[in-house]
């Protein structure tokens, strides 16, 4: 039987999970955010959970797009809609993979001093130019996220680490894997991460 603290994921309470998750971080490091901050972090996270979120189809297959490709195609986008929306896009998956993957990021040619860049410009713009596009509290957030993404990678950072087994396997690749397919070796290994999944949503016989 799992202990009381042990966490039960469901299709509908991953939210919950990283809930208590960005929280906890961010009395661990007392960082101060407004609500709907919090509230962006964790629907960031519940949304790249699914790979398919983060991933895109290209000609050459699925892959990760670069941040100078969003950042280009975004300059180059019609309508100024496009271009926030596409730069919005470029600063959620800066700061979802420097804060989740950072041990990753040490080891590429791409430093973090990049990546701090680019959401600067991307969620900076989206404060000042998306004055008709965005509520006032949507603005402060993207302010809130350009000028502190030290510490809110650090905040993700900790939620990466909270979420890892002892072997350091991520407990969110193996999420995905078990919601889609139902693999019992997945459901173990986020059981080793005191995860317990129920009803997943594809069974497999």
């Amino acid at each position: 039987m799992p202990e009381v603290h042990d966490r039960l994921i469901t299709e509908i309470d991953a939210r919950e999970y990283f809930q208590g998750e960005v929280q906890s971080a961010l009395q661990n490091q007392d960082i101060d955010v407004s609500g709907e901050t919090v509230v962006y972090l964790v629907n960031l996270l519940t949304t790249f959970i699914d790979s398919d979120h983060l991933f895109e189809q290209s000609a050459d297959g699925v892959m990760l797009k670069s941040l100078a490709m969003h950042y280009k195609e975004a300059r180059e986008a019609r309508t100024i809609n496009e271009r926030l929306m596409m730069l919005r896009r470029l600063g959620d998956v800066a700061l979802f993979i420097s804060g989740m993957f950072s041990q990753c990021l040490n080891r590429s040619l791409v430093d973090i001093d990049y990546y701090i860049a680019m959401v600067g410009n991307a969620y900076g713009y989206l404060s000042e130019v998306g004055k008709s596009n965005s509520s006032i509290s949507l603005k402060i957030v993207f302010t809130k996220l350009a000028n502190n993404f030290y510490d809110l990678t650090d905040v993700l950072s900790e939620v990466s680490e909270s979420t890892n087994s002892k072997k350091n396997v991520n407990v969110l690749r193996f999420y995905e894997n078990w919601q889609k397919t139902g693999s019992k070796r997945a459901a173990n290994k986020l059981k080793t991460s005191g995860i317990f999944p129920v009803n997943p949503g594809t069974s497999h016989h």
